[in-house]
């Protein structure tokens, strides 16, 4: 009979190769105390944070650009700001 112990928390080992830049990148988080798996999970998932705010900014664009009211809105203001410019 084999007895077997999971690590709950335990991550998933990942092999990776760094070029000259990610090395330094790397260093630098090291610097600040961090270890190195800590260094690395904290980048992927700032950098993941990143994507995913830069993707709902674009879902938001995309359905402003769709809101035939607020495009209307929007070229009135342009209009009623163009009226009221100084002349040149």
């Amino acid at each position: 009979m084999t007895f077997r112990d999971t690590l709950a928390g335990v991550g998933k080992p990942v092999s990776v190769r760094l070029d000259d830049d990610a090395l330094r990148a790397l260093g630098r988080l090291e610097a600040t105390g961090l270890t190195r798996s800590e260094a690395i999970r904290a980048a992927l998932l700032q950098a993941a944070e990143r994507l995913r705010r830069a993707d709902a900014v674009a879902a938001e664009v995309r359905s402003l650009e769709e809101d035939q009211a607020d495009r209307l809105e929007m070229l009135e203001v342009a209009a009623l700001m163009e009226r009221l410019r100084a002349p040149r």
